[in-house]
C-alpha cells in the first residue's frame, strides 16, 4: 500500500471552527401541537394544508452508533424547532435531493413560528413509520424515523441523540438484490455555507484490499449504474420541468377564470 507519489501540503493554522466537510444537509420534520390544534379547528383546511408539523434544515447531524442504529442532530435552543423536538420526543430526518434544495434552504432561513412550512413550500406531510405524530416529507426519497433517547446542551447548540426506529426508501432506489442505490437519489451535501451535489463513485468499502477480479467487477457494475443514473436524472429533470409547466398553465387559467 505504500505510495511515494502522495501529495503533501504545507498548512497554515487558523482559529478553531466547524470546518468538517462534507456534511449531509437534511430537513428534519416534527409535530407541532399548536398547528395540529389549529388545523383541526379549521374546517377549510384539507390535505397538504393540514400538516400539523414543522421543518428545520440542519447540517449538524450524523450517525453515532450502529447497534442500535442511532444518530444525532444539534439545534440552537432559541430555534422554534428546539422545543418541538424536546417536548415531542420524536422527529424524522428527510434526506435532500437537488429537487428539494431550494425549499431546503428556505426552511433553514425562515421560522416555523411565522408559517406552516409544509404548506408554504408545497410539501406533502405523510405518516412516518414507527412514530406517533411526527410527519415525514413525501418528496424526500429517503426518510429516517427517530425517537429521542437523550439530550445534552453543549454551548450554542443542544445535541439530541435518537434511535432510528424505521427507515423508508423510494422503491425506485432499491435494486433487485434489495440494495439501496444511493447514487440514483441525487443527494446533496453541505460544505462551509454552500451546497454540493455528490459526484462519481470512486470506490467501495473494502476496495483497497479487494481481489483484482472483484475490484474489476464491482467498478464495472458501478460505471454501468452511473450511466443508468445519468439517464434517470435527465428524465427526472424533464418530468419536474413538465410538472412546473403544467402548474403554471393551470395557475394562469385560474387567473383568467377569476377575471
Amino acid at each position: 500500500m505504500s505510495n511515494s507519489n502522495f501529495q503533501t501540503f504545507k498548512k497554515i493554522e487558523l482559529k478553531p471552527g466547524t470546518l468538517l466537510a462534507p456534511l449531509p444537509v437534511v430537513m428534519v420534520s416534527m409535530a407541532d401541537p399548536a398547528k395540529q390544534a389549529a388545523d383541526k379547528a379549521d374546517d377549510t383546511k384539507t390535505g397538504v394544508e393540514q400538516s400539523g408539523g414543522n421543518i428545520i434544515t440542519l447540517a449538524w447531524n450524523g450517525i453515532v452508533n450502529s447497534d442500535p442504529p442511532m444518530l444525532s442532530i444539534s439545534i440552537r435552543p432559541e430555534r422554534h424547532s428546539h422545543a418541538l423536538v424536546a417536548d415531542g420526543g420524536e422527529f424524522v430526518v428527510n434526506l435532500v435531493t437537488e429537487q428539494l434544495l431550494k425549499v431546503c434552504d428556505f426552511c433553514g432561513v425562515r421560522s416555523g413560528r411565522d408559517m406552516d412550512k409544509f404548506a408554504t413550500c408545497g410539501l406533502t406531510p405523510v405518516p412516518a413509520a414507527g412514530l406517533k405524530s411526527a410527519p415525514a416529507i413525501a418528496e424526500s426519497p429517503i426518510t429516517l424515523s427517530c425517537r429521542l433517547t437523550s439530550r445534552e446542551l453543549l454551548g450554542s447548540h443542544e445535541m439530541f441523540l435518537a434511535e432510528i426506529v424505521a427507515l423508508e426508501v423510494a422503491d425506485e432506489l432499491v435494486n433487485d438484490e434489495g440494495a439501496i442505490e444511493f447514487q440514483r437519489a441525487g443527494l446533496i451535501s453541505y460544505m462551509h455555507g454552500s451546497y454540493y451535489q455528490l459526484g462519481d463513485i470512486l470506490g467501495f468499502f473494502g476496495y483497497s484490499v479487494a481481489r483484482p477480479e472483484v475490484l474489476k467487477r464491482r467498478l464495472k457494475e458501478s460505471k454501468a449504474r452511473e450511466k443508468s443514473d445519468q439517464t434517470h436524472s435527465e428524465n427526472s429533470k424533464k418530468k419536474i420541468k413538465n410538472i412546473k409547466s403544467t402548474k403554471q398553465k393551470k395557475s394562469k387559467k385560474k387567473k383568467k377564470d377569476k377575471k
